[in-house]
């Protein structure tokens, strides 16, 4: 399907039809975007720091089913996001009962995802949120989940939600780590 607009003649009131291929529209999307692994959004090498904007983006954060991070709007609607590390960081995680919830820092909680807990070779640990996102765990977050891993054979295991859940170490960091399925 192709789009057609109008864009205005500076010498007169006319406008020439614009049309918005399926070329152009990929090209557009490709806005210079990039998360880097503290979390921060830079456009075009500029820091994003107004708080809501970050959280916004943060909260549009998807994954293509080809694999390519974007911040998605609607269906039609998305801009290519350069991802150095994980989509999302760990704020802080808590135990209700045997089940462990974390806060995110898209501001949203959610139950820990257990089958697809690994560890990276810097010892964060790594699992997939909202089914598509890639999360980091360290610091008090990864603490409070350490507090019910344990020796299990030759590595380690989560005691959570009634069973035991192997954490595998991952050979990547960062960008390969995602619910120990590489990107």
């Amino acid at each position: 399907m192709t789009l057609v607009g109008r864009s205005p003649d500076a010498r007169n009131e006319r406008s020439e039809p614009i049309e918005f291929t399926p070329e152009l529209l990929e090209k557009m999307r490709a806005i210079g975007l990039r998360l880097d692994r503290g979390g921060t959004f830079w456009h075009e090498g500029t820091a994003v720091t107004h708080p809501r904007l970050r959280q916004a983006l943060l909260r549009w954060l998807d994954v293509r089913d080809d694999g390519r991070d974007i911040i998605r709007l609607d269906p039609k609607r998305y801009a290519y996001v350069d991802v150095e590390d994980a989509h999302l960081r760990a704020r802080s995680a808590h135990w209700s009962g045997d089940r462990i919830v974390v806060l995110w820092d898209d501001d949203r909680e959610d139950e820990l995802d257990y089958g697809s807990l690994c560890q990276a070779p810097d010892n964060a640990l790594y699992a997939t949120v909202r089914g598509k996102l890639r999360g980091r765990i360290a610091g008090i977050a990864y603490h409070a989940i350490a507090e019910r891993i344990a020796e299990a054979g030759a590595g380690f295991a989560l005691e959570a939600a009634g069973r035991a859940w192997p954490i595998p170490q991952s050979s990547a960091s960062g960008d390969g780590v995602s619910a120990r399925t590489p990107r």
